[in-house]
């Protein structure tokens, strides 16, 4: 298939019927270079009418935009319920959690009543405001700049504090989850802070509902490698699970 208007009208072919295409099939199926391919693909994605991906193309973004959290309130709320629901369970008998920041795991926070004492670190102002006056919480507020953007905080005051700290579990939200980069959010400065908080938890949770997979926001939080559990909601492919429960983490859906 040497015309260029062959490969592009089959590219996008593929594209509609699978929603993405895949560098290494479409060298196969066209007996083309994988250089031709990635210039089809370039040219492509110029034109708006895909985006290139690692290994292929998507007709979807694959990379997360930054929402303000007054914005992310209101997506997917009884998803993120629930995910807050299934996160409860795992605390069991810890006494220390971490909770970040983003409003799955602060769904979490409405949730938590615990009947012993917990201690509850956290970077984000909500939840200390949710905790700070809860019977048998006790809030570790972390300080530092406030990102208004999230209401949560970032930077070395708040990672300096958490050199000295260790905790049961970590909940964590995300912008993406990829299976090729890892997790990620958008913003750098609360990637930085998050991987510290991964360095000082036994068991690390991440959160998120079906629409943060296949995205990919601008900084790395950590790969599969570090994580536990992932909670989710029932739209996540069942291969997409399959895929993550192969690398050692344990997927629940809520």
């Amino acid at each position: 298939m040497k015309n260029i208007t062959d490969r592009h009208e089959f590219i996008l072919k593929k594209l509609k019927e699978n929603g993405k295409v895949n560098i290494m099939e479409l060298i196969d199926q066209m007996e083309v270079s994988g250089v031709t391919i990635r210039k089809d693909l370039k040219l492509l994605e110029d034109k708006s009418l895909l985006f290139r991906t690692r290994g292929g193309g998507s007709i979807h973004n694959p990379y997360a935009a930054e929402r303000t959290i007054n914005e992310k309130e209101f997506i997917n709320s009884d998803e993120k319920q629930k995910i807050a629901r299934a996160a409860m369970a795992l605390i069991g008998m810890n006494d220390s959690i971490t909770i970040g920041s983003g409003t799955t795991v602060f769904e979490l926070a409405r949730c938590l009543h615990p009947n012993k004492h917990l201690t509850v670190i956290t970077p984000a102002l909500k939840v200390g405001l949710e905790l700070s006056n809860r019977p048998n919480v006790e809030v570790l507020q972390l300080g530092g700049l406030i990102r208004s953007n999230s209401s949560s905080v970032a930077g070395t005051y708040a990672e300096r504090i958490l050199s000295d700290i260790s905790c049961g579990i970590l909940f964590l939200g995300v912008d993406g989850i990829d299976l090729d980069f890892g997790l990620s959010i958008t913003n750098l400065s609360e990637a930085t802070l998050n991987q510290k908080m991964i360095e000082t938890a036994q068991t690390v949770v991440i959160m998120a509902d079906s629409t943060k997979f296949d995205k990919r926001g601008l900084g790395k939080i950590c790969g599969f490698e570090q994580v536990h559990y992932i909670i989710t909601d029932s739209k996540v492919p069942d291969t997409v699970v399959s895929a993550i429960e192969e690398r050692g983490v344990k997927v629940i859906i809520a």
